[in-house]
């Protein structure tokens, strides 16, 4: 897989509150939508997206994008709250859902079949459509906890995310290379890790998503909280193990407070079932592509939710009908990275 040279997340302006991120087609309303695409008969009525859990990153973006997909081109979407990658691209294979979003780590384990969650099945139904963003693995403690980086996990409760997302499958595997052993690794939905986080039953959360993560960026304007991040030897280790992983950043006051955060990440992209028509699936991507621009300032991830970011992908074939946008965009992208 490609690995990226170091990158900055974050966003020029931190959110003014959490319903510009939660109410994603209040979002999308409130901009004008791209120039509808001519509707061809042969499109199924509706497509089914898989969203990951409530009160992450995946949840309020993908049906921000799916609102302008859906406006563009006439298809009705529907929203399927899943566990993350993991499962979303088993449900995708099992054409349980039409569209979804996963870091290119959660997919080139499904693509080699090499995940222990795959059980050694070779996913080759998922086609790649558009790059979206880089997921931060970030962490967040009460500001009195005496935490102050992952090294402070030791001998702690520690919430990770869905079992079958993203952080479920790295950030044990991640803490085990740097020798940290925990009192214990909770899993959840963002929300309710949140939720818990907030009672006392959790001593911090490790984050894998695209920064600000809606759950905890509510969390922290309610009570006094830390975010931390890697240090650059951490990072270093990291990516020297798990090469799928690159050196990036949280820009300062992405999180109200918060100082810039140095972390491991990884690229997501948005993906799709093989058996989806082309023409549709150049519809979607011209769509959500078009709309990326007008939701930065709602959704700071999308300004990362650019055609050039197809470079981040080397081993997932792209759909046909996604290639053909970007060669028309004048991009290369080789042959053996589109499949039928």
């Amino acid at each position: 897989m490609l690995i990226s040279g170091q990158r900055v997340l974050g966003r020029r302006q931190v959110l003014a509150c959490m319903a510009g991120v939660l109410a994603a087609r209040d979002a999308w309303a409130a901009v004008s939508p791209a120039q509808p695409i001519a509707r061809n008969p042969a499109w199924p009525v509706a497509l089914t997206m898989g969203t990951g859990s409530a009160g992450g990153t995946y949840a309020a973006y993908g049906e921000a994008w799916g609102a302008a997909v859906e406006a563009a081109t006439g298809v009705r979407m529907f929203y399927r709250a899943t566990e993350g990658p993991n499962e979303d691209i088993l449900l995708l294979d099992r054409g349980a859902i039409d569209l979804a979003m996963t870091t290119l780590g959660i997919a080139h384990e499904a693509w080699t079949g090499g995940g222990a969650w795959t059980d050694g099945v070779r996913f080759r139904t998922i086609r790649a459509v558009f790059p979206m963003y880089e997921t931060a693995f970030h962490g967040i403690a009460r500001a009195g906890s005496g935490i102050r980086g992952v090294d402070g996990l030791a001998g702690k409760v520690v919430g990770v995310g869905p079992e079958a997302g993203t952080g479920g499958s790295y950030l044990p595997r991640m803490l085990q290379i740097l020798g940290i052993a925990v009192a214990g690794f909770r899993f959840g939905g963002f929300s309710d890790l949140a939720n818990e986080f907030a009672a006392g039953n959790l001593d911090a959360c490790l984050l894998a998503a695209g920064p600000p993560v809606p759950a905890f960026l509510e969390v922290a304007q309610r009570m006094s909280v830390r975010f931390f991040g890697f240090t650059p030897r951490e990072v270093a280790m990291l990516v020297r193990e798990l090469p799928e992983l690159s050196a990036t950043a949280i820009r300062a006051g992405t999180y109200a407070g918060q100082k810039r955060l140095v972390c491991p990440g990884m690229f997501n992209f948005a993906i799709c079932r093989q058996a989806l028509p082309n023409s549709l699936v150049y519809a979607v991507t011209r769509a959500a592509l078009d709309a990326a621009p007008r939701l930065v300032s709602r959704f700071p991830v999308a300004a990362e939710t650019v055609a050039d970011n197809i470079s981040q992908d080397a081993f997932l074939p792209f759909h046909p009908g996604a290639a053909r946008y970007y060669r028309q965009l004048g991009l290369f992208l080789p042959d053996r990275l589109v499949m039928e």
